[in-house]
């Protein structure tokens, strides 16, 4: 609707108008449980009562201003005791306010609808047991959908919340709360932004424990600690593991930040149907539910959870605590929140290889993000909340970390430290620009941060670094050089400071390192000398230890090397940055597809690092089915189950490669011999020595069958009578989407697009299983239907479900020239079309054409 993007011109005008003062909140949500409101029409959502008393000051007596609020309707509305008629001052997305006091209080009594799509007030009806569950999710712009209020982050102000709810509910919010004569009355909060309020309300599974802490002066720090999520979860969480990894942050936060948790309470709740791993609510986290496994997982799940409990516990004090102006500065909470969730997780858990996981995984999103048309600035501009939707990606989030971690070691990591903690005690409860952290971080490390950040902040592109090596007369280095590169449009060269490892091996003995030199690249060329004289290297390892943020290449000879032995690497973390070399080297059409599974067939079975391991079959699984040449799909699939079945069997029996290894074979299973396993495997007729087939393995082992016409509706009718819970229905949904029928496909697109009746986590499902690559053919009648709909869909759905159907159901499976065309076609034709559903498109037209340039390289290596 218009005005409900709110753009960052009108959130300045507002910003120098009007200061907050406080807010008082009642939500009545008594109305979530039962049947909808008599006289409901059909159609007309389910509705609560929220009433919402905001009091501000104006500094220019006289003037108009706006509050917000997105509500089906509204029955009051009230300024300094003056009633305002609704229907004029209300249009569905903001309250006109004029002739404001210097002095005022707005009183707004509203009827708020529920969500179904994870934005605002999100209503959950648990299939197992007919629960209903609740809670809130606002960033960016979201709380708007619950009360009235002025949505933006610089408009901060204490929160004092109320809540009426059914009978034998609990309700949690930031502050402790209590019931009061039927009433659940919370604490006053300190001053935060709209954005991290919120509410979670339900018959939720609740877990309790608690941190202290005595300080050097003798004051004591007691923190409450809570960890909740649906009844039907209870069996499966681990509260226990979510306390310990707690504790361990707050331990490490606090010896790190000098600067105590402000927020009280601590309370982490797993909420189901949540579109975001987690959400940083002072005092109230919610996370995922799917961090709570239902059944056997690796280790990397486990460093997962801790890494995302971790982050969002940073978020306390970068974004909570101290909070950027306006979305340009995104990347100050969530640069430092991603960075500080692996910098706490090796230095305070039990998963001290992280920065292994976050070199090989967390750097593959910010490449990607960083060579797409859509690539900005780590500081960007973002015109309105359209945009700071969309740039909740790879660039704000894993580029900037890995930037941080090179400005640690450019900086030094106690000058960055101390940095920190002098932004936090200026700034308190106040609102930031990138001049703040940098004036500090300048303070702290006497280095220009003007300089550093211009060439890292501010420019957009990711740099490739190739060693150049010459071999004097006796065979050894005569000069070793390293080379910088800057794609064409974004040709910034950027000081690197990075380590260059030298590796060799001897005879058939491990690929070790022998020799390593830091140095600060800058410029084109930069010559290492101290790495003159050395022996001649079989590979050199340009950014060892990864120090740095850029593309790795290699010369000739480190490329031969690795053909050979990289599975001979003794160092994981090498191993791992050598790795994700290979496949940016794969993605940029520079190594053929083949020539990557290959590796993956030769070398992925002696992985030891389970996070690596689970990347590289994710890679291998993605090079098949958008990099190699067409017509080897069907011959480098039965390569891939192949192997993946090898391994199965060599695997540790009960061991987690074991599981591994099996949830790849589903993946690439596709002969008939490999359906008959699968279906054996699920019946019991088939048996692999250790392999536990849990539910969560059953319908991993399903969807293939389903998708290759093994599995019809009474199977997975059946399989859904077995687990019929929330996360069965998901499961089945995606499964049935699978089906390689043109009637099923038809179905499943008339569900996502031509209704809105599904919820969000049931969308994604539905397209993740429509979108299965087994049967491109049933899948091409929808290319031109995608784009006569899209504009319709962007209109008239939420922005979460538009980037849902956008993204999900781009054909990117009819990877041809004519989609490229029809994708330019519309581009052409929809020049003003909104600028974020633009970029979406744009960003899968470029996955697009680099998929046609790897087939192209792949066609060509094959000869």
């Amino acid at each position: 609707m218009p005005g409900e993007n709110l753009s960052r011109d009108e959130a300045q005008e507002r910003a120098a108008l009007l200061s907050v003062d406080s807010y008082d909140v009642f939500l009545d949500l008594r109305s979530a449980v039962g049947e909808t409101e008599p006289g409901a029409a059909a159609g007309e959502p389910r509705t609560f009562r929220s009433v919402t008393t905001l009091r501000f000051r104006c500094a220019e007596p006289g003037a108009a201003s706006f509050a917000d609020l997105v509500a089906p309707s509204v029955t009051a509305v009230s300024l300094n005791g003056r009633d305002l008629d609704p229907g004029e001052v209300f249009d569905g997305v903001r309250i006109r306010l004029e002739d404001l006091a210097a002095e005022n209080e707005l009183v707004v009594d509203a009827q708020c609808a529920y969500s179904r799509t994870g934005e605002g007030m999100h209503r959950f009806v648990d299939p197992e047991d007919g629960e209903v569950y609740l809670y809130t999710q606002y960033e960016p712009a979201d709380s708007r959908r619950v009360f009235a209020n002025f949505e933006q982050p610089d408009l901060k102000a204490p929160f004092r919340f109320e809540a009426r709810a059914p009978e034998g509910w609990t309700v949690w919010s930031n502050g402790v709360g209590e019931l009061v004569d039927g009433v659940w009355k919370f604490a006053e909060t300190k001053p935060i932004s709209t954005y991290i309020t919120a509410v979670v309300a339900g018959p939720y599974h609740y877990v309790t424990d608690s941190y202290s802490r005595t300080f050097d002066d003798g004051t004591k720090l007691e923190i409450p600690l809570g960890a909740m999520c649906r009844k039907g979860l209870a069996s499966h969480f681990d509260a226990d593991d979510v306390f310990l990894v707690t504790k361990q942050g707050l331990d490490f936060f606090h010896d790190h930040f000098d600067y105590p948790y402000p927020f009280g309470k601590y309370d982490q709740a797993f909420v189901p149907e949540y579109n975001l791993g987690a959400m940083e609510n002072p005092g109230l986290v919610t996370f995922r539910e799917e961090y709570i496994f239902r059944g056997k997982v690796t280790q990397t799940s486990y460093e997962a959870r801790a890494n995302v409990i971790l982050h969002e516990m940073a978020h306390m004090w970068f974004g909570d605590l101290v909070t950027m102006v306006w979305w340009d500065d995104l990347w100050l909470k969530e640069s430092f929140a991603d960075f500080m969730g692996t910098f706490a997780n090796v230095g305070a858990t039990r998963f001290t290889d992280a920065w292994i996981t976050f070199a090989n995984r967390r750097k593959a999103w910010a490449y990607r993000a960083d060579q797409l048309p859509s690539t900005h600035p780590i500081t960007a501009d973002i015109r309105d909340l359209q945009d700071a939707k969309l740039n909740f990606d790879g660039i704000t989030y894993a580029k900037g970390a890995s930037v941080l971690k090179q400005l640690v070691a450019y900086a030094g990591q106690d000058a960055f430290l101390e940095g920190a903690r002098r932004y936090f005690k200026r700034n308190a409860y106040g609102n930031t620009r990138l001049g703040d952290l940098l004036s500090a971080l300048e303070e702290t490390s006497g280095r220009d941060m003007a300089a550093w950040s211009r060439s890292w902040l501010q420019t957009a592109g990711v740099n490739s670094l190739t060693p150049q090596v010459i071999l004097d007369a006796e065979g050894r280095v005569g000069e070793l050089s390293v080379l910088q590169e800057a794609p064409e449009s974004h040709p910034e060269l950027r000081p690197h400071r990075v380590a260059v490892g030298l590796y060799r091996r001897e005879g058939d003995g491990p690929l070790v390192r022998y020799a390593r030199a830091e140095v600060d690249v800058d410029g084109p060329r930069t010559v290492v000398t101290e790495l003159a004289g050395a022996e001649a290297p079989g590979l050199v390892l340009v950014n060892d230890d990864d120090l740095t943020y850029c593309k790795i290449r290699f010369d000739e000879n480190s490329l031969a090397t690795l053909r050979e032995a990289l599975g001979e690497i003794t160092d994981p973390l090498a191993r791992a940055l050598c790795w994700s070399a290979l496949w940016n080297l794969t993605r940029d059409a520079i190594l053929p597809a083949r020539d990557f599974i290959a590796l993956v067939l030769r070398f992925a079975g002696r992985e030891s690092d389970i996070g690596v391991l689970q990347m590289l079959q994710a890679w291998a699984d993605s090079a098949l089915v958008h990099y190699v040449a067409p017509d080897w799909r069907e011959e480098g699939g039965a390569l891939l189950a192949e192997g993946a079945l090898e391994e199965l069997r060599l695997a540790e029996p009960g061991g987690e490669h074991q599981l591994a290894w099996a949830r790849f074979f589903a993946v690439v299973a596709s002969g008939e011999a490999d359906l008959q396993l699968l279906q054996g495997l699920l019946e019991g007729t088939a048996e692999i020595d250790g392999l536990e087939v849990d539910q969560e393995l059953r319908w991993a082992f399903l969807e293939p069958l389903a998708a290759r016409g093994a599995a019809d509706e009474s199977v997975l009718a059946a399989e859904l009578a077995r687990d019929d819970t929330a996360s069965g229905k998901r499961h089945q949904v995606r499964c049935l989407a699978a089906r390689p029928s043109a009637e099923v496909k038809a179905q499943a697109w008339a569900a996502v697009v031509e209704s809105d009746a599904l919820s969000n986590a049931l969308v994604e499902a539905t397209i993740s299983g429509f979108g299965r690559p087994s049967r491109r053919d049933l899948l091409a009648p929808y290319t031109e239907r995608y784009f006569a709909a899209i504009d319709r869909v962007w209109a008239e759905r939420s922005i979460q479900i538009g980037m849902d159907v956008v993204r999900g159901l781009f054909p990117s499976l009819q990877d041809s020239p004519e989609t490229l065309a029809a994708t330019d076609a519309w581009l052409a034709a929809h020049e003003d079309a909104p600028p974020a559903l633009r970029r979406l498109v744009l960003e899968s037209r470029d996955d697009l054409a680099r998929a046609l340039r790897g087939q192209a390289r792949d066609i060509a290596a094959a000869g």
